[in-house]
């Protein structure tokens, strides 16, 4: 399923796709990175090569940014077929050529899906300190229920994964959510039903990195149910922009990491007189050109 790396650097575009203009499906929806049409028995996702950084949609996309995601997601979407059932549409590959055979420029970035009810959460799992879990560690020893150990330091492998569900918010951030709270969105069964999924996945997901010379330090699933209540993962899979990826060479505990993600863009933006809310800045050729080869580091490291 997918291409292999070297069809995916042929996919790749010069210039960024920020917009889907011309398919004969309704769009039903647009999200920061991607496109929903309405296919009649299914649902296509089309990922654009837009780059949003707190919460705002750059102005500037990311060559190639949306094949990348896309290819990266069919891999993994194979790999963890034998834990859980997924939205892809059966013959996937071939379905996808069929419907887009008039927009082949399109296929390598697209999902043909089932049409599923997403859940109302996110399931982020951690398994190191970083991002917002350390910021709330430092505060209180703690990341949302979760008590630690004191003398942790940034970047430090956890005693054990943490489930740490957050809301899924239609505008801004989402926000975290003890396991009161994501059992009441949930029901009881459901809740531990997706929490030990998303460890299961997590512990997939550290073997494989691990093959590849990465450190897998946290991401996040999204589930959803078909008409019986049965479970499928959907949206995307240990991607850049779900998962946070480190070099295990270079994995040195105590401070910030090297990261194959978007943090480079927040990292430069921080340096701006910018106040975070839209418009957002442009960004210089450099900074595009490094963060496209920091995605494709990745999917290179993992499918190469």
């Amino acid at each position: 399923m997918g291409l292999n790396l070297a069809g995916i650097k042929a996919a790749l575009p010069r210039e960024a796709l920020t917009h889907i203009d011309g398919l004969p499906f309704p769009k039903i929806g647009s999200g920061k990175v991607r496109e929903l049409f309405d296919a009649g028995d299914a649902l296509l996702i089309v990922a654009t090569d837009r780059l949003s950084a707190f919460d705002v949609i750059l102005p500037d996309g990311i060559p190639g940014k949306g094949v990348l995601l896309t290819q990266l997601s069919l891999w993994w979407f194979q790999r963890t077929t034998g834990l859980t059932p997924n939205h892809l549409w059966p013959d996937h590959d071939a379905e996808v050529a069929r419907r887009l055979k008039d927009w082949p420029q399109l296929q390598a970035r697209s999902m043909l899906v089932r049409k599923l009810r997403p859940l109302p959460i996110e399931a982020v799992v951690r398994g190191y300190l970083a991002g917002s879990g350390w910021k709330e560690y430092r505060q209180n020893g703690r990341v949302i229920d979760h008590v630690l150990p004191p003398g942790l330091r940034e970047s430090d492998r956890l005693p054990q994964p943490l489930f740490t569900p957050t809301s899924k918010a239609k505008a801004g951030h989402d926000e975290p959510l003890t396991a009161i709270q994501a059992t009441s969105l949930l029901g009881a069964q459901r809740y531990v039903e997706v929490r030990d999924l998303s460890l299961r996945l997590y512990e997939l997901g550290v073997r494989e990195a691990g093959r590849a010379g990465l450190l897998l330090a946290d991401t996040k699933f999204e589930f959803g149910t078909d008409e019986a209540g049965h479970l499928f993962l959907i949206d995307e899979v240990f991607t850049p922009d779900s998962s946070r990826y480190w070099p295990v060479a270079d994995y040195k505990p105590g401070g910030p990491q090297h990261a194959f993600d978007k943090q480079y863009v927040r990292d430069y933006l921080e340096t701006l007189p910018w106040n975070k809310t839209p418009p957002g800045p442009s960004l210089p050729a450099e900074i595009i050109e490094q963060t496209q080869a920091r995605y494709l580091d990745a999917v290179a490291c993992l499918i190469g």
